[in-house]
C-alpha cells in the first residue's frame, strides 16, 4: 500500500478545491505554536518530559471523528510522522489519505540546508487558535462520548 505524497501547495489545493480536511499529527505544543488554518490535531506521538511517546488513542480518535471515506491530508513537522500515520490509517481502512511532504517546517539535508519548504515556509495560511472542536482535547472527548 503506497501513500500518496503531495507538496504543501498541492495539499492546500486539495483542501480548498476538493473538500479534503487537514489532520495535523504533531504533538499538542507543536500544534498550538502554529498550524494550517482549519486543521484538526490528533497527535501520533505525545510530547512528554522523557521524549516523544506513542499516542495509544491515535487510531480510535481518528475513527471516532472521521468516517472511513473522509478525505484527509496529513501533516506533521517535516513529513516523517505524517507518512507513518497515513500508512496506519490506510491499513485501518481509511480510503482517501494523502501525506503532505515537508510538513509544517520543511525538510533539511544533513547540513541544515532547506530541501523543501513546508506549509509555513510556502506562505500558506497559518493559525495559532485551534478553532471550535479541532483541538485534541475536544476530539478525544468526542471519541469517548
Amino acid at each position: 500500500m503506497t501513500v500518496k505524497r503531495v507538496s504543501p501547495q498541492e495539499a492546500d489545493a486539495l483542501i480548498r478545491e476538493q473538500g479534503h480536511v487537514y489532520l495535523d499529527v504533531r504533538s499538542i505544543p507543536e500544534f498550538d505554536a502554529g498550524h494550517p488554518r482549519g486543521a484538526y490535531n490528533i497527535p501520533l506521538l505525545h510530547a512528554t518530559p522523557s521524549g516523544m511517546r506513542p499516542n495509544p488513542d491515535f487510531l480510535s480518535v481518528v475513527a471516532g471523528v472521521f468516517a472511513k471515506d473522509a478525505k484527509l491530508v496529513l501533516g506533521c513537522r517535516t513529513g516523517v510522522r505524517s507518512l507513518r500515520a497515513a500508512g496506519d490509517l490506510l491499513g485501518a481502512g481509511f480510503e482517501t489519505v494523502v501525506d503532505q511532504r515537508a510538513g509544517f517546517h520543511g525538510t533539511r539535508d544533513p547540513f541544515g540546508q532547506l530541501q523543501e519548504a513546508g506549509w509555513h515556509g510556502a506562505g500558506l495560511d497559518v493559525a495559532t487558535d485551534a478553532g471550535l472542536g479541532r483541538a485534541y482535547e475536544a476530539l478525544l472527548a468526542r471519541k469517548d462520548a
